[in-house]
């Protein structure tokens, strides 16, 4: 099962404060267990959202608007892309993070679709597309 976990953006992350030193050590040795559990498949964080844009869409009709956007706890600061066996297990490593923001803060755990989880709503040339799609991304 794949999940992505998204650690949540606060007031500290938008404003751009970097994390100290200690919490950079402190991640890279739980990435680092991430990955000799086959667990970590991606991950990074992610600029405030002062830096992005958002595109609403609107039938044909398309309206970009700048960030910066808000609330802070709406919004995502980092990811992880996990394989992971069920939600308990991705429950379990989230509870061994350290804590990745300097005051209270909230890590949500998402499930991926795997194209099975559409049945037969998906049709054969869009799973066979995407099938090649993700041998093409893996290899």
């Amino acid at each position: 099962m794949r999940v992505i976990v998204m650690v949540k953006a606060t007031g500290e992350s938008e404003a751009g404060l970097m994390p100290e030193p200690e919490m950079f050590e402190a991640m890279g040795r739980f990435n680092d267990e991430l990955m000799a559990a086959g667990v970590l498949k991606a991950g990074d964080g992610l600029k405030p959202s002062a830096h992005g844009a958002r595109v609403r869409f609107d039938g044909a009709s398309r309206h970009v608007t700048p960030g910066p956007f808000g609330p802070a706890e709406e919004l995502v600061a980092g990811f992880w892309l996990w394989e992971v066996r069920d939600l308990e297990e991705a429950i379990d490593w989230v509870k061994r993070c350290p804590n990745p923001m300097p005051g209270p803060s909230d890590i949500e755990i998402r499930p991926l679709y795997e194209m099975e989880d559409f049945g037969d709503a998906l049709p054969p040339d869009v799973a066979a597309q995407e099938a090649e799609h993700r041998r093409r991304l893996d290899g």
